[in-house]
């Protein structure tokens, strides 16, 4: 009755550092799946966010740098036109590479109305119509104030994520360490409960 009842204990505490060893399991887990997507939402900021804000600087320098010289009076026709005709081309050679970003439906949106509005500018050049040239610069400035505000948001949406998935891991990891005092805990009682009853006390001899 006595074994039955030891084996009992055993089998119980033998359960109970399983539970505990199954949380720690699920919890590293959880930890490594978290990690992985605060990594993605850091490279996303990075690649998608700060990436494009860099190219929507150059964007602006490039449209006010054309809506200066369609707006300058002491400038001939020509030079106008070979000069707006040179910025476009810088600017063509960023589409390339603002479109292999990732963008949401919103950026897309906004970015083809700017890709309109730079499509509109290289249709008046060629009848030297600069009004429209600074109408259209103009237009085209705005769209890029959109896209850097979405730029913004989308930025902090992804800090905002990567932040709660921080704590998330930081309560987690502090979770396991509390199991794991406890699992130390119930380990070093039991093997001091063993010692115990493995060493005996020897008896002061007899003085019969």
């Amino acid at each position: 009755m006595r074994d039955s009842k030891k084996y009992s204990n055993k089998t119980k505490a033998a359960f109970i550092l399983l539970i505990v060893m199954l949380i720690i399991l699920l919890g590293n887990f959880n930890t490594l799946l978290n990690s992985k997507n605060v990594n993605d939402n850091i490279n996303a900021i990075y690649k998608d966010r700060l990436v494009v804000a860099h190219y929507i600087f150059q964007y602006s320098k490039e449209l006010h740098f054309i809506k200066a010289e369609a707006e300058k009076l002491n400038l001939s026709d020509n030079i106008k036109k070979d000069e707006i005709i040179h910025t476009l081309n810088i600017i063509h050679t960023i589409d390339d590479l603002y479109a292999k970003t990732v963008l949401t439906n919103k950026e897309k949106q906004y970015f083809d109305a700017f890709l309109l509005s730079c499509k509109e500018i290289n249709k008046q050049v060629e009848s030297k119509n600069w009004d429209k040239i600074a109408n259209s610069s103009t237009e085209a400035l705005k769209t890029l104030e959109s896209l850097s505000q979405i730029q913004i948001e989308e930025g902090k949406a992804k800090l905002a994520a990567a932040n709660a998935m921080y704590n998330r891991n930081n309560i987690l990891g502090q979770l396991q360490i509390a199991l794991l005092i406890i699992l130390g805990g119930i380990t070093f009682y039991l093997l001091i409960k063993k010692i115990k009853k493995t060493v005996k006390i020897p008896e002061p001899p007899s003085l019969n």
